[in-house]
Order: structure tokens, then C-alpha cells, then sequence
């Protein structure tokens, strides 16, 4: 398969966790025959250095005119400690997402069994634990409009939704858990809110045309709470912008690491994938950043256009490293090995994929691990 892949690498460890993914992708090229072409493009701070634009309209040209987007991450705390800018680098990636109408956010929550005592649940809590979140991306309050007195004393950010933008990720994601374990969790606050009050009537009607799923409704504060209790209990989640965004951060601490869960982003066009940590801009360059979350969005790429099997490959190869505790310092704090050095095992044992094979460890991250 060809494939025109833009890589759009922002702030922080994007760069270095990014590189770890398209050296996964190479590999894939090399194993499975493909051939995969890379546009790279700014955006984020990056971008607002070279051009003052968080997406310049050369970015959004060459993202329109590719296959899919990889994306690493956005963000500094040179705008994140300054309340008083008008523009920031999130602008850009919230421009991107609605320029191109990527409206359904898929973030799964699987744990790796070797991770299980990383984990800050029990492991009898959290074994077994597989769900989705499908989080409506384009809409609600990120997107309402906001307001600020003329004294700078009241603010205010609308939240607002359209029978359109709720049906059409509800759709995907009732699709989703027809073809899971068939169960449905819609998370509000209908309560108290009008919008959740509106997900509700409309995600209920369209729920009569999937009769094999389950459909429940929970309120966001106890939803948080049961992910804690029983995360095992959900298969999909659909929830609204805001919420979605909260939950899927709780998903990744039930994991261990924010490092180590993938998303994608999809509209009925376009398509992207990127790691759902933050820039972590305090430890950009030092090469200790967990590139798995970055691997795993490249894997949901290939997921995206139908090549399982290649997906497959670099699933098992990040099994394989985490067994052999070939990782960063955030899943265990002895290591080792950096970004790149886990990077180059990964993108390795896609490769050479057999199983009883070993490495030469002190070679990794050399460009040289031999089979010994």
C-alpha cells in the first residue's frame, strides 16, 4: 500500500516521540512491502515562532492533501504560564481538528499484563480492564463562545451542541460496541445540564436501531469513580468534549504512564493519530520521554486503513520490550534506556519478529543490536 503520511511533530517531546513512531512505520515499509511517503509541517508554539500563526495555512494545505496525520504534541510553558495571551498554541491544534472536521476522538484503555504492577490500582481491580472512549471532538464548551467583562471580572464559555454533531459520533460508537462486547456507556451531567439532557434523547432514539447493545447512562462524577472501582465493568464510552477529556487522562493513570495509550482522531474525511500525554516541555531533549503512546497511534494508522496484520506486528513488539523491561524511566525508574534506545528495539523486532530471538541489549539506540 502506498500511503502520504503528514507528520506533524509541535512542541515539547512531540519531536522525539514522533521520530520513535516513524522509525515503527519504516520498519512496517521494510517487512510488509509498503511504501510510505513523509511531509513534515509545523504547528503549536513551533509554528508561532517561525510564522506567528499556530496553523500556518501551508500546515493545513499539505494535512488536507495527505492520507493521514501523525501528530506528536503541542504546548510550552511559555504560554501556559502567561494567562494574559491571546493566542496559544492549542489554538492550533483545536483549528486543525475543525478545519478538518475530525469529530470523533478514539481512545482506547487496555492494560499490557506485564503492567499490571505499575498500575497505582489493584491488579485485581484493573485485570481485564479493555474499554474505548469515544470523545465528540469539534463541539461543546472548547468550542462555545466565550466571553470576558469589559472589567476582566466575569467570564463565561458556551456549551453547545447540535442534534448533528451528537448522531454522528454516536453512530460510530454504537458501531463500535456492536462489534465489542456490545455495551454503551453514555457519560453526562443531565442533572444539570441541557446539552447532556439533549445526548440523552437523541443517543436513546438512535440506540433503538442497535437492539444487541446495551445502552446505560452514568453522571461524569460517578463515572469517574466506578473507572477507580471497576474499570472492567465498561466496553465503549461516549461522552462530550469536556468530559471526554477528563476521562481519557484517568484511563491512562489506570495504565501506569501517560505514556503509554494511543488515539485517533476521525472525520469522515481525514484522519489523525498522536499520543494523548501533554508536551511535557520539562524534560524536552533529554531523551527519557515514553515514546510507546506515539507507537501505538502509528499502529492505529495502520489499524485505519485496514492493515491489521501490520498493526499486529508492532503491538507484539512493544509486548516484547515491555517484557524484557526495554523501557523508559517513567514505567521503571532503574532503566536504562532512553526515547530512542526503546524506540530502536521496537522498530527492530518488528523486523526480525521471532519470538525466541535476543539482542544484544548494549547495542540498542547504536543503529547496531545484533542477533545473538
Amino acid at each position: 500500500m502506498n500511503l502520504n503520511i503528514t507528520l506533524l511533530p509541535g512542541d515539547g517531546i512531540g519531536p522525539e516521540v514522533l521520530a520513535q513512531a516513524v522509525k515503527c512505520l519504516q520498519a512496517v515499509e521494510e517487512t510488509f512491502g509498503h511504501n510510505f511517503t513523509y511531509t513534515e509541517a509545523s504547528i503549536g508554539a513551533v509554528a508561532m515562532d517561525q510564522t506567528g500563526n499556530p496553523l500556518p495555512e501551508e500546515t493545513l494545505e499539505i494535512c488536507k492533501n495527505s492520507d493521514a496525520i501523525l501528530f506528536g504534541t503541542i504546548g510550552t510553558l511559555k504560554y501556559d504560564d502567561n494567562p494574559d495571551a491571546k493566542v496559544r498554541p492549542e489554538q492550533g491544534l483545536l483549528q486543525l481538528r475543525m478545519d478538518l472536521n475530525l469529530f470523533s476522538s478514539i481512545r482506547p484503555v487496555k492494560i499490557f499484563p506485564t503492567l499490571l504492577e505499575k498500575s497505582p490500582l489493584k491488579k485485581e481491580i484493573i485485570l481485564g480492564t479493555d474499554f474505548v472512549i469515544y470523545r465528540e471532538l469539534t463541539g461543546g464548551i472548547y468550542f462555545g463562545e466565550k466571553k470576558l467583562s469589559a472589567d476582566g471580572t466575569v467570564a463565561s464559555d458556551l456549551c453547545q451542541y447540535s442534534e448533528r454533531e451528537i448522531s454522528r459520533i454516536a453512530h460510530l460508537a454504537f458501531k463500535a460496541a456492536k462489534n465489542r462486547k456490545q455495551k454503551l456507556t453514555v457519560v453526562d451531567k443531565a442533572n444539570v445540564l441541557e446539552t447532556s439532557r439533549l445526548w440523552r434523547k437523541i443517543v436513546s432514539k438512535i440506540g433503538e436501531s442497535y437492539p444487541e447493545v446495551t445502552l446505560e447512562y452514568l453522571l461524569a462524577d460517578n463515572a469517574a469513580m466506578q473507572i477507580m472501582l471497576n474499570p472492567k465493568q465498561f466496553d465503549v464510552i461516549l461522552t462530550d468534549n469536556l468530559f471526554g477529556d477528563i476521562l481519557s487522562d484517568q484511563g491512562s493513570a489506570i495504565c501506569g504512564s501517560k505514556g503509554l495509550l494511543p488515539s485517533a482522531s476521525i472525520g469522515n474525511d481525514y484522519a489523525m493519530f498522536e499520543p494523548f500525554h501533554g508536551s511535557y516541555t520539562q524534560v524536552q531533549g533529554q531523551n527519557i520521554a515514553n515514546p510507546i503512546a506515539s507507537i501505538l497511534s502509528a499502529a492505529m494508522l495502520l489499524n485505519h486503513f485496514g492493515l491489521n496484520e501490520e498493526a499486529q506486528a508492532i503491538i507484539v513488539a512493544v509486548d516484547k520490550a515491555l517484557r524484557k523491561n526495554i523501557s523508559t524511566k517513567d514505567i521503571n525508574p532503574a532503566s536504562t534506556y532512553g526515547t530512542s534506545q526503546v524506540g530502536d528495539f521496537i522498530s527492530q523486532n518488528i523486523i526480525d519478529s521471532e519470538e525466541d530471538l535476543n539482542f544484544n541489549y548494549e547495542n540498542i539506540g547504536l543503529g547496531k543490536s545484533t542477533i545473538i
